[in-house]
């Protein structure tokens, strides 16, 4: 920790602390720097709302340096500073151990904790360098440990159990849970899917965090680069898929199950209870019609009119009995005649790099051997 020589106030810049300690964050940026990236911890308890920071640099840019200062005291001043400071010293009442950032640990974030201090004697830290500084730290470690980890890859049919195997592994990182994703065309969820900064913050933290608990090997579940609307950096996903292949072998029939329970029992009690809350615009049904559309291309126009079909029957059904084990008939010509010539396609070209097959539960022996 460093003390500048001209203020009573604290630096940080152990960044890896700050991950693996999971240290709260006040993030001093206006809410549209926040909205584009931030970090897991953080709390966006602006200096300055969106409007006051775009007025003041409107005069930035046309007077300089010292009107717009000038101009932020003038509008940050009053009950608006008074309400802001306590909303800082609230939270620091719950969370006495934040740090504090803005975009380069500069005047914002120095303002902040001045005006901390001056109301309850508290000298808060800040992040030296600010958000800038920390967001390319992280980029630099993700790519570090996605080169220098052992990865081990998780492959398997899709509703194979992936997921719910990599949920029992304490060496692993879900990167569909990070992404807020499924990983398949059908894997919105209701609510919508972080950022790709947040997702790349997130990762970094994922990995820094397995990292520190000095775990033998990372295990992932193979992807694709993009896991919905987000995206693995293309340097870090490059690593990844240098890693040896593990598949996870599960029957059809078993499979079918396990992508009904997520995929329509899960997701439409999701998706109902977003829409009560008004939460999305979107329900279930439309969201799957949808997502039939987005891939109409790839089916064809013979098996589009097939699976929407049974999924519009199904649909029927559940409306008129409540019942709904019909749709597993479109789960079953959907996995065999579309996903599983695919996965095929995909893991020949991986063959070579393919270390052990078996059940879950073997699986789960093979990776104890590995310690």
């Amino acid at each position: 920790m460093n003390y500048p020589s001209n203020s009573r106030f604290p630096l940080i810049d152990d960044f890896r602390s700050i991950v693996v300690e999971n240290r709260p964050l006040i993030d001093t940026r206006a809410p549209v720097e926040f909205a584009k990236g931030a970090f897991p911890d953080a709390v966006n308890l602006p200096l300055m709302n969106d409007e006051e920071r775009e007025r003041v640099g409107t005069v930035y840019k046309k007077e300089g340096h010292d009107a717009a200062v000038a101009l932020g005291h003038e509008l940050v001043s009053g009950e608006i500073r008074e309400a802001r400071i306590r909303a800082w010293l609230d939270f620091l009442d719950e969370h006495p151990d934040a740090y504090i950032y803005c975009w380069r640990g500069g005047q914002r974030s120095q303002i902040v904790q001045r005006w901390i201090y001056e109301a309850d004697g508290k000298a808060v830290p800040r992040l030296k360098g600010g958000y800038k500084a920390f967001r390319h730290y992280l980029i630099e470690e993700s790519l570090r440990l996605a080169q220098e980890k052992e990865v081990l890859i998780l492959g398997g049919r899709t509703g194979s159990g992936k997921t719910l195997l990599i949920e029992q592994i304490p060496e692993a990182i879900d990167l569909e849970g990070v992404a807020h994703h499924r990983g398949s065309a059908f894997g919105r969820y209701a609510h919508s899917q972080p950022s790709q900064i947040d997702f790349e913050n997130a990762l970094a933290y994922a990995q820094i965090r397995h990292d520190a608990a000095n775990h033998p090997f990372l295990l992932i579940e193979d992807e694709s680069r993009n896991i919905g609307q987000r995206y693995i950096p293309p340097e870090v996903f490059r690593a990844f898929q240098k890693g040896k292949v593990l598949l996870l072998e599960t029957p059809l029939e078993e499979r079918i199950e396990i992508t009904y329970q997520d995929y329509i029992l899960f997701a439409q009690k999701e998706y109902d209870e977003a829409y009560a809350r008004g939460e999305t615009p979107y329900d279930w049904y439309e969201t799957m019609r949808h997502n039939f559309r987005r891939i109409r291309k790839r089916l064809g126009n013979e098996r589009y009119e097939k699976y929407t079909a049974l999924l519009e029957s199904a649909w029927e059904e559940q409306q008129r009995s409540g019942a709904t084990e019909q749709h597993k008939e479109w789960i079953r010509a959907l996995l065999e005649e579309y996903y599983d010539p695919m996965y095929d396609y995909q893991i020949e070209k991986k063959k070579e790099r393919i270390i052990f097959r078996g059940n879950a539960e073997e699986i789960l022996e093979f990776l104890k051997r590995q310690h």
